[in-house]
């Protein structure tokens, strides 16, 4: 079967039945190194818990890393960036429960929304359907808020659903009409075809602006929009703000609002460079337009 076997001690021997069960039965094997089946399953247990005792270590110090924000899905992608190890996320799952740890649960918000008042209303090209091919195709955008105090600081977004990288935003004191205006120009500083691209956005009041829809036009842009009152339609940018203020803004005892500014500027960059997206093959935003061009 594998030849005569000879030398060796029993850790070795251990390693070879282990190396070559998958070819033949492990009685077999065992009987010709001269082990026992109930020996070599005590090896295999012991290899096992020693596994689960340096992994367990990881997922640990990611956890705490990461200020015990994510569960075993999120944790599962950092242990594949960060320590290129493919572990099942059942398994990842059960070590966390055996460790006594879990992700923070996510505050529910209902969402309200802020109707237009008169302007311009387009037609929903988007439909839903938060896939692009191609960088440039898709953007989504909407403004959030967060408040330190008795003050209400402001940030608009743009998403390209390519990679659903944050590709600009801007924030402001003040929710007017120049948020979004300012945030589109910084867009537009870095990526110079806008042709044929949609852009997609709620009925807000600075989005049927005769501002809003004089700029898109001019670069090519075709301007798209929910339908009223439906947050759904826009429910790609809805995620991206969860992540924000769960990930990001809600776990700290934010008090100025410089701090809460420099939150989000980190979260946005952590979020684009550092926080892997299972829908983009396990890579960042980032690595996977990147990828693109490679």
């Amino acid at each position: 079967m594998v030849g005569h076997y000879e030398g060796g001690g029993v850790p070795e021997k251990h390693r070879l039945v282990q190396e070559l069960r998958q070819r033949y039965s492990v009685s077999e094997l065992c009987k010709e190194v001269g082990i026992s089946r109930s020996g070599f399953y005590a090896y295999l247990k012991r290899k096992t818990e020693e596994r689960d005792r340096e992994l367990k270590e990881l997922l640990h110090a990611l956890y705490t890393k990461y200020d015990g924000k994510y569960g075993y899905r999120q944790l599962q992608l950092f242990l594949l960036q960060e320590h290129d190890l493919r572990i099942n996320h059942k398994k990842v799952l059960r070590l966390m429960q055996e460790l006594g740890i879990r992700s923070r649960i996510r505050r529910k918000h209902r969402y309200n929304y802020a109707g237009s008042t008169g302007g311009r209303v387009a037609e929903n090209l988007l439909q839903r359907d938060f896939k692009a091919d191609l960088p440039n195709q898709k953007w989504v955008t909407d403004v959030t808020q967060y408040r330190v105090g008795d003050t209400w600081l402001y940030l608009s977004t743009i998403k390209d659903l390519f990679n659903n990288e944050i590709v600009a935003y801007n924030m402001s004191l003040r929710n007017d009409n120049q948020l979004v205006l300012q945030t589109f120009e910084k867009a537009f500083e870095k990526q110079k075809d806008m042709t044929g691209l949609i852009v997609h956005s709620d009925q807000g009041f600075q989005y049927t602006s005769y501002a809003y829809h004089d700029m898109l036009p001019k670069v090519g842009a075709q301007i798209s929009m929910s339908r009223r009152g439906n947050c759904y339609d826009n429910a790609s940018m809805e995620s991206f703000f969860s992540h924000l203020k769960t990930e990001g803004l809600y776990p700290y005892d934010i008090r100025t609002l410089e701090e809460a500014q420099r939150r989000m500027e980190d979260f946005i960059h952590f979020y684009n460079h550092r926080r892997p997206q299972r829908k983009l093959n396990k890579l960042t935003p980032v690595e996977y337009r990147r990828q693109l061009v490679a």
